[in-house]
């Protein structure tokens, strides 16, 4: 019985590395010189499309000059970035070539706990390396480099290193469910992947306009834990809150009179307790919409009409 058993997983493994692996590359950030270019760092990632769009990590590519993208093959071909977007650590690029092999993508919602997922990447310059493992968890929150909260992270025990980032998390069906991008260094069986249904969201949004568009307030802000007295003069069941620190001038909550020191807690009809609440209210959706900033200066809780912007690309 347990030969069988390992026969079926093997053959379930091979087969998503014989799908999956010739869609995945290796990408190179490249320093040119007058006499040579070297690799100033790299990651991985993988085609989605026989014209040649690859998915990847943001920070595989934040800052690159140059970028090179070798396929399974071992061809080398120049990347253009189509679109970067370091709040969810994803980025579109595009190479040209066509009838390439792609992978399929699947939907990570349908993801459940103790599903068995691949990873296929290029860590540490081993090249085509592969690991395996369970989803340990769906729905865990990850910060991304530019301090945004990334939401439905997934978390599996598959083993990442250096250079798996970009790469492709696989279902035993062949599958890609999420783009791999962080491991918590000196941990054992705690491995990350943006969930590829972000991804979608993200390249839709980056072939469509360019970029991932977000709602701007003008506030610099931080947590704040509610004392039972103002939260009782305001009338504030929550316990938490957001309190301003600093307020961009002439953005849309410097002209709603928005000041250092007020308490935030709501958003339209959304209750605010923290920073990541804001971002969360922040979308497209907000964007040159009229909504109530419902905040507490001093002990009065006041309703304060402002109208978010587009945030810069």
């Amino acid at each position: 019985m347990d030969e069988e058993l390992l026969d079926a997983y093997s053959r379930a493994v091979i087969g998503v590395v014989e799908r999956v692996g010739p869609a995945v590359v290796r990408v190179d950030r490249l320093r040119e010189s007058r006499r040579s270019r070297r690799s100033e760092g790299s990651g991985s990632g993988f085609i989605f499309t026989p014209d040649g769009l690859i998915l990847t990590n943001s920070h595989v590519v934040s800052g690159a000059k140059h970028l090179d993208v070798t396929t399974a093959d071992g061809r080398s071909h120049h990347a253009d970035v189509l679109g970067d977007d370091p709040d969810t650590d994803l980025a579109l690029l595009r190479i040209s070539a066509s009838a390439l092999p792609v992978v399929e993508l699947g939907r990570s919602a349908d993801l459940r706990a103790g599903q068995l997922v691949v990873a296929v990447g290029h860590p540490l310059g081993f090249e085509h390396t592969v690991t395996t493992g369970v989803i340990s968890a769906t729905g865990r929150s990850l910060r991304s480099r530019t301090g945004r909260m990334m939401e439905n992270i997934i978390q599996t025990d598959a083993a990442l290193n250096p250079g798996n980032s970009g790469g492709p998390l696989v279902t035993s069906a062949g599958k890609v469910v999420g783009v791999n991008t962080a491991v918590i260094m000196g941990s054992q069986g705690l491995s990350f992947a943006v969930p590829i249904d972000t991804a979608t969201f993200v390249v839709t949004a980056i072939l469509q306009e360019g970029h991932v568009r977000r709602a701007f307030l003008g506030i610099g802000g931080q947590n704040l834990r509610l004392p039972r007295h103002l939260a009782r003069a305001a009338s504030v069941s929550a316990q938490t809150a957001v309190r301003v620190e600093s307020v961009v001038p002439e953005s849309p909550a410097g002209r709603a009179g928005i000041q250092p020191g007020d308490v935030i807690i709501g958003f339209a009809s959304t209750p605010i307790a923290s920073v990541d609440d804001l971002h969360r209210v922040l979308t497209r959706d907000a964007i040159d919409v009229a909504a109530t900033l419902r905040i507490v200066r001093g002990a009065a809780r006041m309703d304060v009409p402002v109208t978010p912007t587009e945030a810069a690309a």
